[in-house]
């Protein structure tokens, strides 16, 4: 049985020797999609056009404004010396933000009296707007009377603490994910081709004449794209500790582990595709509709799932990137041990043995 995988293994890599094409293709589509989609992809906001409207006109208020401008997120856009101008600033998308200080600022501050500060967004896009007011609170929160120069001390003060994450930086919620999002498609893609290319060149036939079995066909197919699977996934997590400055705190074997447990499942969902279809469009189609679409939508990459509808979150329960993404967050994030992510290492070990049993079944009725 060994020597019959090992044939049909080497015939792969062969095949993709002279198909070299595709070979660079599946070892370099990962590394390039996760450099265009890391850097594109950001919920983080710099260089807020501000508009400043000061009516205060005192150094309390002149430090307020400061903070905002050194806080690194803001760059003042116009001074103005009332409300009514910015409506024309914001129909033109002149500023994103105008901060309003009021003319009692400093003296009901220096009194120690409740102020407000009006800040006005532009809400047309709405997760912009939402991290802007983020952004706003907390430079609003930061700006105790001591930095406005009052001479009052709370007894209480309360700093913030982020653990895994601690500069809030989208780039390390985002880099796991999209590394699940590449390899499942890319995994998916390669071999739902595998064996509809020998359909599509009558090779097909010649297997069946050949004592072969479909399990030993199936893994043949498969180990080669395992193999040039985790060379990628590799090279991609390099990528992202390199230029995103992800951080694994965990043990590489168990991420090594939980890696090629999800590969596997991909690679089988393709095998199991590629028995369907009877062309490589049509097993392209439906690899990229079956892996991209669920793996962007419903695994938690970009959407919590304690936010969808509950119709949503049972779908999204056979999807293999949902688990990959929790463990690979648990593992790189959080250094934590299996004790803390078995469930989702199960659950792709139950996905992988899942389609990999139909793909043999229906290797089996092909042949």
């Amino acid at each position: 049985m060994i020597r019959r995988v090992l044939a049909v293994a080497i015939k792969e890599l062969l095949q993709l020797k002279r198909d070299w094409r595709t070979a660079i293709a599946l070892l370099g589509m990962p590394l390039v999609l996760l450099m265009i989609y890391g850097y594109a992809l950001s919920f983080d906001v710099t260089d807020i056009r501000l508009g400043v409207v000061d009516l205060s006109r005192t150094s309390a208020s002149r430090r307020v404004v400061e903070a905002f401008l050194e806080s690194g997120f803001f760059v003042r856009a116009a001074t103005l010396d009332e409300v009514r101008p910015t409506d024309a600033l914001f129909a033109s998308e002149a500023i994103q933000a105008a901060l309003v200080i009021p003319a009692d600022f400093a003296s009901e501050a220096a009194a120690l009296r409740p102020t407000s500060l009006l800040f006005i967004l532009d809400g047309a896009d709405s997760q912009t707007a939402s991290t802007i007011l983020s952004y706003a609170r907390q430079i609003v929160a930061a700006t105790t009377p001591e930095v406005l120069g009052i001479e009052f001390r709370s007894p209480l003060e309360a700093a913030p603490l982020v653990w895994y994450n601690p500069d809030l930086k989208s780039s390390i919620f985002l880099v796991p994910g999209l590394l699940a999002f590449i390899l499942m498609v890319s995994s998916v893609i390669a071999t739902a081709l595998a064996v509809v290319r020998e359909k599509e060149r009558g090779t097909m036939e010649s297997l069946r004449a050949t004592p072969i079995r479909a399990i030993e066909l199936l893994l043949g197919k498969t180990l080669p794209y395992l193999l040039v699977g985790s060379v990628s996934a590799a090279g991609a997590l390099f990528l992202a500790w390199a230029l995103f400055e992800m951080p694994v705190r965990g043990s590489i074997f168990w991420l090594a582990v939980v890696t090629l447990l999800f590969l596997a499942g991909g690679l089988g969902w393709g095998i199991f595709i590629s028995t369907l279809a009877e062309s490589q469009q049509v097993a392209f189609q439906l690899g990229l509709l079956s892996s991209m679409l669920p793996t962007l939508l419903l695994s938690g990459f970009i959407f919590p799932i304690s936010s969808m509808p509950r119709a949503l979150q049972i779908i999204s329960s056979i999807v293999p990137a949902r688990y990959f993404i929790a463990a690979l967050r648990s593992i790189v994030l959080k250094g934590v041990g299996p004790d803390m992510w078995w469930q989702q290492a199960a659950a792709l070990a139950i996905f992988g043995a899942l389609v990999l049993l139909a793909a043999t079944v229906r290797m089996v009725r092909s042949l």
